[in-house]
């Protein structure tokens, strides 16, 4: 199959430079979409191509730049983020593609720019991706590359426009929404490094064919990975729809020796867990959402029978309580109530109550009930351990302590 994403990227090879990147066929769609498209040509191809968000939540992407207001009544400057904060817990497919591959992002984003007829561009970079802040600091001039202060919220899409203005990375109140009001008040559109790596290739090769990539009916490829007690974890560029069975056991190799599958966070750390007898869903948007979870960044952390779910999620809890960014109630009192009674089951000290306490803050934080999807994100790997690992939980409080210590 084609992989357009990755076709450049050689493991352990140095990433390519411009003359390298120009002689595969790189920059052949910004000067096709110079000279003969206009911004609307390159956001109508983007929207017939079906490419959504690889960020997380796949919002489709031609309509998002379509929001941006156009013409003499925009606002002006208007402003192009790429979003590379990756920092969700098991994730680093826009890590592979910085690092081996930087001038595809960059003209993802001379095309976007365009596309909206944005005046400056910003990619907003992990603290912690040292190499790729290298990488693209030599292949770019006038982007402006701009470090994270390393909080996972500055990679929620208002509260990175924030930190990008210098302030604390909190989340703002929507409507207004960036395309219309970002950053500086100005019409803005972010966009994950993965959704910008695919446009040169839609805008060179047409919508039909990025559509025709894809197994179901969302189109194009997609950087599926996989963590845990698997064989071979790694990244893979598979059609979008890949089933799950194929992505572990055939790329994966499957579980580890004398280790047993028991579930899987499909998209990272902010998703439910799905089970066995999920193993035949495709890795879409639409089929991982009818299971009962989200496709989310699509870099699957696998639980085996070997490690306590509990303490997984507990560890997930931790995470989210310390990167909370205070603002709502709920959030900064919530999460870390939440890790204090996890930790007491992992300590011996649960009581028969604490399953009915964990249940109720899946509620109380779940979505529509805080102010960003922090939260609500943290709370779905939590509500599903406790409707498929329920009895791992039992134990913890009937044995007194964690069966896997």
């Amino acid at each position: 199959m084609e992989r357009p994403l990755t076709s450049n990227i050689k493991p352990g090879q140095p990433a390519l430079d411009l003359q390298e990147y120009e002689r595969s066929g790189g920059y052949e769609a910004v000067r096709t979409a110079l000279r003969q498209m206009s911004p609307a040509d390159v956001t109508g191809v983007v929207k017939d191509s079906n490419l959504r968000g690889r960020g997380g939540a796949g919002f489709p992407t031609g309509a998002k730049w379509s929001f941006v207001a156009m013409g003499e009544k925009a606002l002006r400057p208007k402003y192009l983020v790429a979003n590379a904060d990756e920092m969700e817990p098991g994730t680093f497919k826009d890590r592979v593609l910085l690092e081996g591959d930087p001038h595809q992002l960059i003209e993802g984003m001379i095309l976007a720019a365009y596309a909206i007829q944005a005046e400056e561009a910003f990619i907003f970079l992990r603290e912690e991706y040292k190499q790729a802040e290298r990488v693209l600091n030599r292949a770019v001039l006038e982007l402006h590359v701009h470090i994270s202060v390393g909080r996972y919220m500055c990679g929620e899409e208002s509260g990175l426009l924030n930190a990008l203005e210098g302030k604390r990375a909190t989340p703002r109140s929507r409507p207004p929404f960036p395309q219309t009001s970002g950053l500086w008040g100005k019409g803005t559109i972010v966009n994950n490094v993965e959704t910008l790596s695919n446009v040169p290739h839609i805008v060179r090769n047409g919508a039909e064919w990025f559509r025709k990539l894809g197994l179901t009916g969302d189109g194009g490829t997609k950087l599926y990975g996989a963590s845990g007690k698997v064989k071979h974890p790694g990244l893979w560029e598979l059609p979008m729809g890949t089933p799950i069975r194929e992505i572990l056991e055939e790329h994966a190799g499957g579980m580890r020796d004398g280790a047993r599958f028991r579930g899987l966070l499909p998209g990272g750390a902010s998703t439910d867990f799905l089970t066995e007898e999920h193993l035949d869903v495709p890795m879409d948007y639409s089929s991982v959402e009818k299971a009962g979870s989200r496709l989310g960044t699509g870099t699957m952390i696998v639980l085996d029978d070997k490690t306590c779910p509990v303490g997984m999620v507990h560890n997930l809890e931790l995470f989210f309580a310390r990167e909370s960014c205070g603002w709502c109630t709920p959030c900064r009192e919530g999460l870390p109530w939440t890790e204090k009674i996890l930790r007491a089951l992992e300590e011996g000290r649960g009581g028969p109550d604490d399953l009915e306490q964990l249940a109720r803050h899946t509620r109380l934080l779940g979505p529509g009930r805080t102010f960003c999807a922090l939260a609500p994100g943290a709370m779905e790997p939590l509500q599903s351990a406790l409707k498929y690992f329920r009895g791992d939980f039992e134990r913890h409080i009937l044995e007194k302590r964690c069966p896997w210590s």
